[in-house]
C-alpha cells in the first residue's frame, strides 16, 4: 500500500479552497457513510418521546403514591397483618328463679381458610395425611374434603368440631407451616338436667350449609339454634364478635400480637319455667308410665292470670347435649328411627281429640247461644238413636243440667245441645267451631318456640269438598264431645282452660319472661292479650261451678281429697285398631283464684284404664301447694 499526496480545488464562484491530500484506507460503503449528515427531525422525535415517558412515568407516580396511595397502603398492611375473630360468648338460659339451664364449655375445632390454601397436590396430601393421624381420621377422607373446600369455599370453615386438646397441640406443631390451617377457640353448650328441658331448651349446633342462605353474617364455622328456644331467641342469644390483630411473616406465620377487640356477649334470657316444677311433673308422669308400662305422655303448666309457661314436658325425650358437642352418626340414627320419636315436642305439635275436655267450651256456648239455660235438664239413658244409628252414652246418667253435665261427663247431653236432639236445636257446627276458635283452637297459639301445629276445627264446607258427602247430624255429635274430625294440640287446651278459669281473657303463652344484654339493659317480655270478654262471666261462672263440680262429685273425685280447691274435666278419645285411648285431664288451682292450669295427656291406654292423668294432676298439686301425700282412690268414667 502506499499513499501520495495530493491537492484538491474545489470552485467556487469566486474563488476555490485548496484540500490537503488525505490517506485513506477504506471502502466505499464508509465514505458513503460519511458524506450523509444526521437528520435534526429524527433528534427531536427522539427527545420528544423521552420526555413524554417522563410525564408519564411521573403520573403514574403520584397516581400510586397520592391518590391510591391510602389503598395500596392499607393492602401492604393487610398482607402483614391478619384478624382472629374471637367468638362471642352464647347467652346463658335460667328459670324464673335464676337456676341456670344452660352453661358454655370451651371447646376446640379444627378450621380451613381457602385463601390461604396452596395448590400443590403434594402439600395438600401432606396435610391431609397430617391431619388424619392426629386425629384418626381416613386420610383420603380428609383429603376429599380440603379439595372441596378448596373448589368452593370463601370462607374458613370448618373441618373438625370439638377436638382434644391434645390433638389441638399436635395441630400447631406440625402443621405450624401450612397458614391455611388453624384451631379455633370456640364453646359448646352443656345443658342442666338435659333430658327433663331439652323440649323446652332444643339445642344449637354447626350451621348447615342450606341455613347460611336465610342467615347472613354467618360463617360455616358458626353455631346456631336448631331447636325450641335455642331458635326462636337466636338473635338474642348470639353475641357479636371480637378479633385478635396479629402480624404475620411472609409465609403467614405468626409473629406478634397487635390489638385484641373484645366480643361482646349473647344475651341472656330468663324463663317463666318453673325448674322444680318441671322436674316434678316429669318425674310423675315417667312413674305412672312405668307402672301402667306405657311410652307416651306430655303435660303443660301455665299462669291463667297472664300467659306465662310454668311447665312444657314431653315423653320420651332425648340428650340435647349428644347435639351440642356434635353427634355421631350412630346416636343420631337411633335418636331418629325410634318409633316413638324422641324429638317430637307433643306439647305444640302433637295433633289429637280433646274428647271431653271439650265439653266446658260446648256448654258455654250453648248457653251464650240461647241453646240451653242453667237450668235446662236432658235425661240420659245412656245414648241416643238417630234413625238408624246409635249413639251410646259411656254410663247411664238420668237426668243433668249443665253443671252436673259437665261433672259426670254425659255425652248425651252434649250430643243434644251440640247437634240437637228432641225439643233442643242444638249450636250445629259451624256455631261450635266460631266459639272453638274464639278460645283459640284450631289456630296456632303463638308460644315463643320453634314450630307449633294448629291444630284442626271442622265444618260442613270442609267435609263437602274432602269427602265429596254432606254433614250429617252424627258429624256434630261427635263434635260436640270432641271426637271425629277435631284435633287439639295440648298447649291450646292449656290456654282455652286458662281463659275459662280467668272469666274470658286469652293470652299468647310465653316461655321468656326477660331478655337481658351484657350492660344491664332489659326487655321485658309482657303478656300479650289475644282476646278479651270472649263470654260472659256469668256464663263462665256456670261452666266454671261444673268444673269443680268434677272434683267434688264427678268423674276426678281424687283430687277432693287435697286441701287446695281444684277444678277440671277428664277426657278420653279412642285411636287406633286396639281400642287404645288418648287420657286426658284439664283442670286448674286453687279454685276460687286460680294461678295455675295443668293439662296432661297420656297416651296408649287401655279404655277400661284410661285416668292415669288424674293421679299425675293430684301428686304435682300436692307437691306445688306444699301437701302431704294420701291414698289414691280414682273413679272410671
Amino acid at each position: 500500500m502506499f499513499s501520495r499526496e495530493k491537492k484538491y480545488f474545489i470552485k467556487n464562484d469566486d474563488s476555490c479552497l485548496e484540500l490537503e491530500d488525505m490517506s485513506f484506507e477504506s471502502d466505499e460503503e464508509y465514505l458513503g457513510r460519511v458524506e450523509y449528515p444526521f437528520n435534526k427531525k429524527l433528534l427531536d422525535v427522539f427527545w420528544y418521546s423521552c420526555l413524554l415517558m417522563l410525564v408519564i412515568m411521573i403520573s403514574r407516580v403520584f397516581y400510586l403514591s397520592v391518590i391510591k396511595g391510602g389503598y395500596y397502603r392499607d393492602l401492604s398492611q393487610s398482607n402483614k397483618t391478619r384478624n382472629i375473630l374471637i367468638r362471642a360468648p352464647r347467652g346463658k338460659i335460667y328459670d324464673r328463679f335464676g337456676n341456670a339451664l344452660v352453661y358454655n364449655i370451651p371447646s376446640l375445632d379444627l378450621a380451613i381458610n381457602p385463601n390461604n390454601f396452596s395448590d400443590d397436590a403434594n402439600e395438600i396430601a401432606k396435610i391431609s395425611e397430617l391431619i388424619a393421624n392426629i386425629l384418626q381420621e381416613d386420610k383420603n377422607e380428609v383429603e376429599k374434603k380440603l379439595l372441596l373446600i378448596k373448589e368452593k369455599a370463601k370462607k374458613s370453615v370448618l373441618l373438625f368440631e370439638n377436638i382434644t386438646q391434645d390433638q389441638a397441640i399436635l395441630v400447631a406443631e406440625k402443621l405450624n407451616n401450612f397458614p391455611s390451617v388453624f384451631i379455633e377457640k370456640t364453646a359448646i353448650r352443656s345443658y342442666v338436667d338435659s333430658i327433663i328441658f331439652s323440649h323446652i331448651l332444643g339445642y344449637e349446633g354447626k350451621i348447615k350449609p342450606e341455613e347460611l342462605a336465610s342467615n347472613p353474617g354467618y360463617l360455616m364455622t358458626d353455631s346456631i339454634g336448631k331447636q325450641g328456644i335455642e331458635k326462636s331467641y337466636e338473635k338474642y342469644l348470639r353475641g357479636q364478635y371480637g378479633a385478635r390483630k396479629i402480624e404475620v411473616d411472609s409465609m403467614g406465620r405468626f409473629k406478634k400480637e397487635l390489638e385484641i377487640i373484645s366480643p361482646i356477649p349473647g344475651n341472656e334470657l330468663m324463663l317463666n319455667i318453673n325448674s322444680e316444677l318441671q322436674k316434678r311433673i316429669f318425674d310423675s308422669l315417667t312413674s305412672i308410665l312405668e307402672k301402667e308400662d306405657l311410652k307416651v305422655a306430655s303435660a303443660v303448666a301455665m299462669d291463667p292470670r297472664n300467659g306465662e309457661v310454668l311447665a312444657l314436658v314431653s315423653i320420651p325425650s332425648f340428650d340435647n347435649n349428644l347435639f351440642s358437642g356434635g353427634i355421631s352418626v350412630e346416636n343420631y340414627e337411633r335418636i331418629i328411627n325410634d318409633p316413638l320419636k324422641p324429638m317430637f315436642n307433643r306439647v305444640v305439635l302433637g295433633e289429637y281429640p280433646p274428647g271431653s275436655t271439650i265439653k266446658p267450651l260446648i256448654a258455654a256456648a250453648a248457653l251464650k247461644e240461647g241453646v240451653i239455660t242453667n237450668r235446662t235438664q236432658i235425661e240420659s239413658k245412656g245414648g241416643i238413636a238417630v234413625g238408624e244409628y246409635y249413639f251410646g252414652d259411656w254410663k247411664i246418667h238420668g237426668i243433668t243440667d249443665v253443671r252436673r253435665a259437665i261433672a259426670v261427663s254425659s255425652d248425651v247431653f252434649f250430643y243434644s245441645i251440640g247437634g240437637g236432639y228432641g225439643g233442643i236445636e242444638g249450636l250445629g257446627m259451624s256455631r261450635m267451631k266460631k266459639y272453638e276458635e274464639m278460645f283459640g283452637l284450631g289456630e296456632k297459639t303463638g308460644i315463643d318456640i320453634s314450630n307449633e301445629e294448629t291444630g284442626f276445627i271442622p265444618d260442613e264446607q270442609w267435609k263437602l269438598e274432602e269427602t265429596g258427602e254432606k254433614w250429617y247430624k252424627g258429624n256434630s255429635y261427635h263434635a260436640a264431645i270432641g271426637q271425629g274430625y277435631i284435633t287439639t294440640t295440648p298447649i291450646q287446651l292449656a290456654n282455652y282452660i286458662c281463659a275459662i278459669a280467668n272469666d274470658g281473657t286469652l293470652y299468647q303463652p310465653r316461655i321468656v319472661s326477660q331478655v337481658r344484654s351484657f350492660d344491664g339493659k332489659t326487655l321485658n317480655n309482657k303478656p300479650i292479650i289475644k282476646r278479651e270478654n270472649i263470654i260472659d262471666k256469668s256464663i263462665l261462672k256456670v261452666v266454671q261451678e261444673g268444673m269443680r263440680m268434677t272434683v267434688t262429685e264427678g268423674t276426678a273425685q281424687l283430687l277432693n281429697e287435697l286441701k287446695v280447691k281444684v277444678a277440671g274435666k277428664t277426657g278420653t278419645a279412642q285411636y287406633g285398631n286396639e281400642s287404645k285411648t288418648f287420657g286426658w285431664f284439664v283442670s286448674y288451682a286453687p279454685y276460687d283464684n286460680p294461678e295455675i292450669v295443668l293439662v296432661v295427656l297420656i297416651e296408649g291406654q287401655d279404655s277400661e284404664n284410661s285416668y292415669n292423668a288424674v293421679p299425675v294432676t293430684k301428686e304435682v298439686y300436692q307437691w306445688y301447694f306444699n301437701e302431704e301425700p294420701k291414698e289414691e282412690n280414682v273413679e272410671t268414667e
